[in-house]
């Protein structure tokens, strides 16, 4: 299948890459491809044979932002769900891994920040420039930066466009890691070796509690915890993990 923007290839270890493809435009993100990205990450979410999803940019910027221009000609009605497209990656059940280098501006910060992990080489540089075009972020950029780095800094960036270093995104949590550029794609690939021998069922169920519950009262958050502990107590991958733990042997997870 053909898509606006980006590419989508996947590999015999369960990964899916989906690479934003216009460097000669440093990876504009057409309006159309946000739907698209959604309906992927949807139609993916009950394919097995897929386990985990790397979101990168071609040549050397992850994007430098969306397609500006075409803002002017869709609906107030449309833009108004660009957040839920967006967001695919969060809601989708698996992880997902953000592969940054480059500039990560604008629509490109708010799919990272939609991500599980981010993975960024140095140089890289971050930020949500929309306020100089007389409009704000607007697909969950002004929300989720300000849950991650705090308030203060999130106004920091927003309103006064700031750009966030490599290092800087670091030190605030922002990415999970900091690496040479040649060291990138074998850094992404140490994450997707941490998760590949651990219960799928496991991983998607924390995701899924961590998700819902981080800007929640914490009493809701421990009922959910909870709720999702006791369910998790009669799977049959728990079950192998105590027994493959007892027996000193690795683990044969099988997401059920």
């Amino acid at each position: 299948m053909s898509y606006d923007g980006f590419r989508a290839e996947r590999d015999d270890r369960g990964v899916l890459t989906i690479t934003l493809d216009d460097p000669a435009k440093m990876n504009r993100v057409p309006l159309a491809a946000r739907g698209q990205l959604a309906h992927l990450f949807a139609e993916t979410a009950e394919d097995d044979s897929v386990r985990f999803v790397v979101l990168t940019g071609a040549g050397e910027n992850f994007t430098a932002g969306g397609d500006i221009a075409a803002f002017m000609e869709a609906t107030p009605e449309h833009l108004s769900r660009l957040a839920w497209n967006v967001a695919a990656a969060e809601r989708f059940p698996k992880p997902v891994i953000a592969r940054i280098q480059g500039y990560c501006l604008g629509v490109g910060l708010e799919l990272a920040l939609a991500c599980d992990f981010r993975v960024a080489a140095e140089g890289t540089q971050l930020g949500l420039p929309e306020v100089g075009l007389g409009m704000i972020p607007g697909s969950g950029g002004t929300q989720r930066l300000a849950r991650l780095i705090g308030l203060g800094r999130a106004k920091d960036v927003v309103m006064r466009r700031r750009r966030i270093s490599a290092d800087e995104a670091l030190a605030w949590g922002l990415v999970s890691a900091v690496v040479p550029e040649g060291e990138l794609d074998a850094a992404v690939d140490g994450v997707i070796g941490d998760l590949a021998g651990l219960s799928p069922l496991a991983l998607s169920t924390a995701k899924r509690v961590l998700n819902h519950v981080y800007d929640a009262p914490l009493s809701i958050g421990l009922e959910l915890e909870g709720l999702a502990y006791g369910l998790l107590r009669s799977t049959h991958d728990f079950k192998e993990g105590v027994e493959a733990f007892g027996e000193k042997r690795p683990p044969k997870f099988e997401g059920r």
